[in-house]
């Protein structure tokens, strides 16, 4: 038992170590890398707003990180899942505040997030880790401020018109 021990330890502290530099130091061809999501279109509170759309894994999880533009408040991203679930997003590589909305198969707002805070670094993952608590399909993100521009309540219905 020991000797599994001596053997591990030192694997598990070079495995965090290595993980932690590799996050820390992503090769710029990947931070500019710039994914060509397909576009689409929802409706909340009567206001038309494009949206990028991220529904294979690779989009989902490339989404926006080290995306240093932020997205106009009449634009967002939509993340689509194949199914409802309880669905948490890290914000690591996130180089700006998002408001989040969780949404249901009909477009109800199952949660909302106004203002999450990315990461600062690697170990912030419980403070900078955010999660709905109703299974949901979507996940709405958007520039911090776009939940107080367009008035949207936990009563707002958003429309999917072309995802």
């Amino acid at each position: 038992m020991v000797r599994k021990i001596t053997v591990l330890v030192p694997l598990i502290v070079a495995s965090i170590t290595l993980g932690i530099l590799g996050l820390t130091f992503v090769p710029e061809g990947v931070k500019n890398r710039s994914l060509d999501f397909s576009r689409g279109t929802i409706v909340i509170n009567n206001h038309s707003i494009s949206t990028e759309i991220a529904e294979t894994p690779a989009e989902r999880q490339r989404w926006l990180t080290f995306r240093t533009e932020q997205l106009p408040l009449n634009s967002s991203l939509l993340l689509v899942y194949d199914k409802p679930d309880l669905y948490s997003l890290w914000l690591l590589n996130i180089q700006f505040n998002l408001d989040l909305i969780w949404l249901d198969n009909s477009g109800n707002i199952v949660y909302m997030k106004q203002n999450a805070v990315p990461c600062s670094n690697t170990l912030d993952a419980a403070k900078c880790t955010y999660k709905n608590t109703i299974p949901s399909k979507y996940i709405l993100a958007a520039t911090s401020g776009f939940i107080k521009y367009h008035k949207i309540t936990n009563d707002s219905k958003i429309k999917l018109i072309s995802i």
